[in-house]
């Protein structure tokens, strides 16, 4: 089982919903986030240096079983990107999942997802 989260520009949320429901991926949990990646707009004001505030962003998790990991990886990737990718197009990282459990039934690992 793997536990994906993407990091991603508000302008391209439904592109990607859309995406991953192509995929059919369906079960995601959406946050909105800010954060501060690559953009280094270090700006003067008044002879000081200020570092810019934090850029809104939408986060998404996925938990998915190992075989269709790929596919939303690449759905996210598709939609997301900005023609041919630009600086703040976002992150996707993957980590391995030990465990989900499913309060309702009390279902465990892939059957729970």
């Amino acid at each position: 089982m793997k536990f994906i989260t993407a990091i991603i520009q508000p302008d391209v949320l439904h592109q990607v919903h859309q995406a991953l429901i192509d995929a059919e991926i369906s079960r995601i949990t959406v946050s909105r986030c800010t954060g501060h990646g690559q953009q280094e707009d270090i700006e003067l004001y008044r002879g000081q240096e200020v570092t810019p505030d934090l850029i809104p962003k939408i986060r998404i998790d996925i938990a998915c079983n190992d075989e269709f990991a790929e596919i939303a990886i690449e759905a996210i990737l598709s939609a997301a990107r900005h023609g041919d990718g630009q600086i703040g197009d976002g992150k996707i990282f993957v980590r391995d999942l030990a465990d989900c459990i499913r309060i309702r039934t009390g279902e465990r690992g892939s059957k729970a997802i």
